[in-house]
């Protein structure tokens, strides 16, 4: 495994995030910028650290509000973190925040910052709807007109289908292809059934409401108060508690009707969160008092064809990082696998357990193995516990060091699908 410089180790010091919450509920009225405020709030609170300390902070986001396009700059002020403190946004479509966080550890690594704050904020309540770009156009021109004529004539031509809001579509730019439309033809390429789908989103429910009723959720959760009544908001309101098998199966196909196999139970749903993670060089960590937990090893970013392999990146990114490593899927005890459909999922888990997948795909004589499903997402994942787009990687990490630390494990393994057929997967080391 390739060594850091001496003492440049990035590591994890601690991690927290507001509960996620199904868009239009519980930060309905709210700006990602206000997430990230709190989220970044909690954890000076939680870590004791002087804001004065910090020397970056980076966030992922997806849906950009214009007025706040660097919103890890506005949020780390609105915190009360010192302006001298630089600050950028990442995106990565679902990896956001894997990107921040990775940014950090770069940044660590080559002995440019001793602390980073890394994160993610998104908000899917409030998208920006914007007007048809014929009206755009004559709004711009309509800067230099000086007469009622002028303003007149900037209607000629129009229509009234031209002034019908546009909103933001959820389509591959590059395909047309909805993602809920790739995530049907993945799950059919590798035979996975609808049953095998609803068993999955039930298990992802149940793993994630035990996880909360005992507690285990909790070492990661920040309250979250919100205007104008302030009364706190302290879990997530994803989970289905109520959800069974037989649910489920009545629900109808969403994006391929009417033979698909995925449905909005077996989907991660829209949903407004926020994550941070304070990073820290090892050394610095510990000259200052603080206890790192975990060590940011190995990581690494793939891409794929966006029409026939769009959420099939952790298939690929997993063997990458694991063989840079020199470990197998043997040697993990943690694994914290994003869930964007249970049919991705699955196709994931099948592919590298696929002898023809790692001959074909991998150039690999052997798969790369069969992933204990009692080491994966013990704690629920994205399917009940939320996706914020641009909060879910941070999460991810958070959640990882907390099951080895829980768990008694060694190395944990992160990983990630996004849109674009892009992936993500790193390697963390428990620290005793």
């Amino acid at each position: 495994m390739p060594s850091d410089p001496p003492g440049r180790t990035a590591v994890f010091v601690d991690g927290c995030r507001i509960p996620f919450q199904r868009s239009g509920t519980g930060y309905a009225d709210l700006m990602a910028y206000d997430l990230g405020r709190m989220v970044l709030r909690s954890l000076l609170t939680r870590t004791g650290l002087s804001a004065d300390r910090i020397e970056r902070v980076v966030m992922g986001t997806v849906v950009q509000d214009v007025n706040t396009s660097n919103v890890a700059r506005e949020s780390a002020l609105a915190a009360g973190i010192p302006n001298r403190v630089p600050a950028f946004t990442v995106t990565m479509a679902c990896i956001s925040s894997n990107q921040a966080v990775t940014s950090g550890v770069d940044l660590l690594r080559t002995g440019q910052v001793d602390v980073v704050v890394a994160g993610g904020t998104e908000t899917l309540s409030d998208p920006p709807i914007r007007l048809q770009r014929p009206v755009r156009k004559r709004l711009f021109k309509a800067r230099s007109a000086k007469s009622t004529g002028d303003y007149l004539a900037l209607l000629d031509g129009l229509s009234p289908g031209d002034l019908v809001p546009e909103s933001p579509s959820i389509s591959e730019f590059s395909t047309g292809d909805v993602m809920g439309e790739s995530a049907d033809r993945l799950a059919a390429m590798f035979g996975i059934s609808r049953e095998d789908q609803d068993e999955y989103a039930l298990r992802s429910h149940r793993k994630a409401a035990a996880a909360r009723d005992d507690g285990r959720l909790d070492e990661e959760l920040a309250p979250a108060t919100v205007p104008p009544d302030f009364d706190p908001i302290t879990t997530d309101n994803v989970i289905r508690d109520d959800t069974s098998m037989e649910q489920l199966r009545d629900l109808p196909p969403a994006f391929v009707k009417p033979f698909g196999t995925i449905t909005a139970g077996s989907s991660s749903a829209l949903t407004d969160g926020a994550s941070a993670t304070l990073l820290m060089a090892e050394e610095v960590a510990e000259a200052e008092g603080f206890t790192p937990r975990a060590a940011l090893r190995n990581y690494t970013y793939v891409s794929q064809d966006p029409k026939t392999e769009l959420l099939l990146g952790p298939a690929y990114a997993i063997p990458e990082v694991l063989d840079a490593a020199g470990l197998t899927l043997d040697d993990i005890d943690v694994i914290e696998l994003h869930e964007a459909f249970a049919g991705q999922v699955l196709a994931v888990l099948d592919a590298l357990r696929s002898d023809r997948f790692a001959e074909e795909h991998l150039n690999r004589s052997e798969p790369v193995g069969e992933v204990d499903m009692d080491r994966l997402n013990t704690r629920g994942g994205s399917l009940s516990l939320g996706h914020p787009f641009g909060a879910t990687g941070a999460r991810l990490v958070m959640s990882a060091v907390n099951r080895l630390h829980d768990e008694d494990g060694r190395w944990a393994l992160v990983s990630a699908c996004a849109a674009g057929g892009q992936g993500h997967a790193m390697l963390i080391e428990r620290l005793p």
